[in-house]
C-alpha cells in the first residue's frame, strides 16, 4: 500500500473560527501537505499540463460595467496580471484609468479588490479589500476625481452592500456581527464606530439581511431571509429615508421567497408564493400594501430564474430545459421580444439602470468563452462590449443534453461535451460534476476544465440533479431535507448511464464537487466507491451530524435540517459521508481540499474525512488532503496561485484515470 499519514480522527482537535490552530493539529497538517506533494508533484507531464492551464487562464478578461453620470466603473484583469484592476472609463468608449490597482498591496498578490458601488455623480466608489478566499472584507473609499482614499472606512467583517447616498453625505451597508445581520447608516467625516443602528435589532445568527438604496437615493430596501434554501422566507421592508419616514412593511407573514427591484415609483417582487416556478408582482411604492399588488408576469411553464431591471422594462430570465431564454417585457407585463442566442449555454439577465436605456448581459457555454453584450433596450440593438479571449477552437466540441433515469424512474438531464466524432468504446476518461442544491441550477457556462477534458479526448459531463432549481421550486424541494438522498441517488445514476452508454467504465470516471457539491461527491465516495476511480472533494460538508455547530452553517438548517431534531438526525446520520466510511473498503483515489481562510464551510470537514479515510481503506490508492493557509470558500487567488491548484486538482483526476503518462506509457 501507498504511505498513508494517519491520525485518529478523534485527535483532530476544533478551534475557533479566529484562534490559531493548536500545534499538534497544525503539525498534523504541515505532515498531510507534505504527503500530498508526494503524489502531486510525481504526477507523470504535469509540466506540459501547467502550461495548457496558464494558456487557458492567462487571458485578459473583463466584468459587467457599472455606469454613472456617463462613467463606467468595472474590473479588469491583464493576461500579464494575477489579480483584477478596478477601471474606469468616460463613455463607453473611452480611455481606460486605473482606479484601485491591489497589486501593491500583498508581496504574494493574495490581496483582491473588488467594486462595491458607486455615487450618482460618478465622483466616488465603495470597494472590498479581500485577503485568500476569506468572506470578511474591509470597505474603502476613493474619490475619484484626486484619486485619494477617503479616511471613512469599515474594518474587516463580513459585509453585505453598501449603498452610498446621491449627495454622498453618507452610506448604508450591513454587517454581519456576533448577535446577527444588521443594518448601519455611516456618515461621512464619523468614527465608524459610532455608526447609527438603522434595521435589524433582534435579528439572530440564522438570518441575513440585504440593504439596498434606490437610485434616486429616496427609498431604502430591506430584505430579510430566514435561512439559505429548503424553506427560507423572504421578508420585505421598505423606509422613505428622504423624508424620515418610518420602516413600512411590504411582505413578512409568507412562508415563500421575495426578491426585490426598484424600477422608477414602482418595486417589483420576484416570489414562488403561490407559484413554484415564480412569477412577478408589481408594487407602487406609496402604496405597497398587499391590496394593491399586481401580478404583471404570471407563472409559466418553465421557471424564472432571474429578473433585472433596465430601461424601463424588465428582463426576466427563463430555464426551459435548463437553457437559458431572456424575454423582455413592459413593466405591465406585454412582451416587447426575446434576446437570442447562438448555441446551447447560460446568459445572465441585463444589468443595468432602469433610468438608462443600455443594459449589459453575457453569454457562455462550456467550450464557448464568456462575451459580454451593450443592449440598447429601446431598439433591440446590441454590441460587443467584450469577449474573453482564450486560447480554445470552440468548433472541435460537440455538446448535447441527454436523459436518464434516477433510482425512483424520475428523468433527469444532463449536459455531455467532447470532442466531434469522439469513439464511444466504453473506454473515455469521463469527469462527472453536480450540485444538487439550495435551488442553485447547474447551466452550461465556459469551463477551462471542460475544455481541458474534451481536448485531451475525455467526457465532461453536469448532471442536472434534484435539489437545484433547474424545474423550480417543485425540483429543488425533491432534494432538500428528507429528500437528499434523491440527489445523490441521481448522481449515482448519471454515473451508471455513462458507462451503460459506452462512454467510460468505472476505471475511468472520475468525479469532483465543492461546497454542497462536496457533500454530494462525499456521499457517491461512500455509498458507491466501486463506481468511481478518483474523486476531487473541495471545501465540503461530509460530518452532517455535527456541520450546523460552526461559522455560519445554521443558515442551511432549512435546506439539510438539523441532527437537534431527531427525526433529522435520523436522515442525515444516514447519508452523512464521514459517518458512511467502512473500514477495509476499497476506496478510489481521494483529494481533499481546504484551508483556514474557508470562514464559510469550516475546513474540519476535510481534515476529519482525510484522517478517516487513511485509517479506513482497503486499497492502494491514495487518500490525500491538500490545505493552504490562504485558501477559502471564495476563489480570490492570484493567478499564478490558481494556476498551480489547477494542476494539482485537474492534473490529480486526469492522471488517476489515465490521461496523463509518462514517456514510457507508464500511468
Amino acid at each position: 500500500m501507498l504511505l498513508r499519514i494517519l491520525l485518529p480522527a478523534a485527535a483532530l482537535a476544533v478551534w475557533a473560527a479566529d484562534a490559531p490552530a493548536p500545534p499538534k493539529t497544525r503539525a498534523w497538517i504541515d505532515s498531510q501537505n507534505a504527503y500530498a506533494r508526494t503524489i502531486l508533484d510525481r504526477m507523470p507531464g504535469r509540466e506540459g499540463l501547467k502550461r495548457r492551464i496558464s494558456e487557458l487562464l492567462k487571458v485578459d478578461s473583463i466584468e459587467f460595467p457599472l455606469e454613472r453620470n456617463g462613467r463606467y466603473f468595472f474590473s479588469k484583469r491583464r493576461a500579464d496580471q494575477d489579480l483584477r484592476v478596478i477601471y474606469m472609463r468616460s463613455g463607453p468608449r473611452g480611455k481606460d484609468e486605473v482606479l484601485v490597482d491591489p497589486h501593491s498591496l500583498s508581496a504574494d498578490h493574495t490581496i483582491s479588490a473588488g467594486l462595491a458601488d458607486v455615487s450618482k455623480d460618478g465622483s466616488l466608489i465603495s470597494y472590498v479589500l479581500r485577503k485568500g478566499g476569506e468572506d470578511e472584507v474591509e470597505i474603502r473609499l476613493l474619490d475619484v476625481e484626486t484619486r485619494r482614499e477617503l479616511p471613512d472606512h469599515l474594518p474587516k467583517a463580513r459585509y453585505w452592500g453598501v449603498s452610498i447616498k446621491p449627495n454622498k453625505s453618507g452610506f448604508y451597508y450591513t454587517r454581519f456581527g456576533e448577535e446577527g445581520p444588521r443594518s448601519y447608516y455611516h456618515e461621512m467625516g464619523t468614527d465608524p464606530s459610532t455608526d447609527r443602528l438603522i434595521f435589524g435589532a433582534g435579528l439572530g445568527r440564522d438570518k441575513t439581511l440585504l440593504t439596498s438604496l434606490s437610485y434616486d437615493g429616496r427609498h431604502l430596501l430591506f430584505r430579510v431571509s430566514h435561512g439559505v434554501g429548503g424553506d427560507a422566507k423572504g421578508e420585505i421592508y421598505l423606509q422613505d429615508v428622504a423624508n424620515g419616514g418610518p420602516v413600512v412593511t411590504v411582505v413578512n407573514d409568507i412562508d415563500a421567497e421575495f426578491f426585490a427591484e426598484f424600477g422608477g415609483d414602482r418595486l417589483f417582487l420576484r416570489t414562488n408564493w403561490k407559484a413554484p416556478n415564480w412569477r412577478v408582482f408589481s408594487v407602487d411604492l406609496r402604496n405597497p400594501g398587499r391590496e394593491n399588488w399586481r401580478e404583471v408576469v404570471p407563472e409559466g411553464k418553465a421557471p424564472i430564474q432571474y429578473l433585472t431591471l433596465a430601461g424601463g422594462r424588465l428582463f426576466v430570465a427563463y430555464l426551459e430545459n435548463v437553457v437559458s431564454r431572456v424575454k423582455v417585457l413592459e413593466p405591465d407585463g406585454r412582451h416587447v421580444r426575446d434576446i437570442t442566442f447562438p448555441a446551447l449555454g447560460t446568459v445572465t439577465s441585463a444589468f443595468g439602470r432602469w433610468e438608462s436605456d443600455e443594459a449589459f448581459y453575457l453569454f457562455s457555454s462550456y467550450h464557448i468563452p464568456s462575451t459580454v453584450y451593450r443592449y440598447h433596450v429601446a431598439s433591440g440593438r446590441e454590441e460587443e462590449w467584450a469577449r474573453l479571449k482564450v486560447p480554445v477552437n470552440s468548433g472541435r466540441f460537440d455538446l448535447k443534453q441527454v436523459w436518464y433515469s434516477s433510482r425512483d424512474g424520475v428523468r433527469v438531464p444532463m449536459f455531455v461535451l467532447h470532442r466531434k466524432g469522439l469513439k464511444l468504446d466504453g473506454d473515455r476518461p469521463t469527469l462527472l460534476t453536480g450540485y444538487g442544491g439550495f435551488s442553485s441550477a447547474e447551466t452550461p457556462f465556459f469551463d477551462e476544465e471542460a475544455v481541458l477534458w474534451a481536448e485531451h479526448g475525455g467526457v465532461f459531463a453536469t448532471a442536472n440533479l434534484r435539489g437545484g432549481g433547474e424545474f423550480g421550486e417543485e425540483w429543488h424541494r425533491a432534494g432538500m431535507l428528507a429528500k437528499k438522498q434523491s440527489v445523490f441517488d441521481d448522481f449515482i445514476a448519471a454515473a451508471e448511464w455513462l458507462i451503460a452508454n459506452r462512454y467510460t467504465s468505472a476505471s475511468r470516471l472520475a468525479i469532483e464537487g465543492t461546497s454542497n457539491g462536496g457533500l454530494l461527491v462525499g456521499a457517491a465516495l461512500t455509498q458507491r466507491p466501486e463506481l468511481f476511480r478518483a474523486v476531487s472533494c473541495r471545501y465540503p460538508l461530509l460530518d452532517m451530524i455535527r456541520y450546523h455547530m460552526f461559522l455560519v452553517a445554521r443558515w442551511w438548517a432549512p435546506e439539510y435540517g438539523s441532527s437537534e431534531n431527531p427525526e433529522q438526525f435520523e436522515y442525515l446520520y444516514a447519508y452523512s459521508p464521514y459517518h458512511r466510511v467502512r473500514a477495509g473498503t476499497k476506496y478510489p483515489a481521494v483529494l481533499l481540499v481546504s484551508g483556514d481562510a474557508d470562514t464559510r464551510v469550516a475546513p474540519l470537514h476535510a481534515r476529519k474525512m482525510a484522517a478517516l479515510l487513511q485509517a479506513a481503506t482497503g486499497s492502494d490508492q491514495p487518500v490525500a488532503l491538500k490545505y493552504e493557509v490562504k485558501s477559502g470558500h471564495i476563489r480570490a487567488k492570484p493567478v499564478r496561485m490558481l494556476i498551480e491548484e489547477k494542476t494539482d486538482e485537474w492534473g490529480f483526476l486526469l492522471w488517476q484515470t489515465g490521461v496523463l503518462e509518462d514517456k514510457e506509457g507508464r500511468k
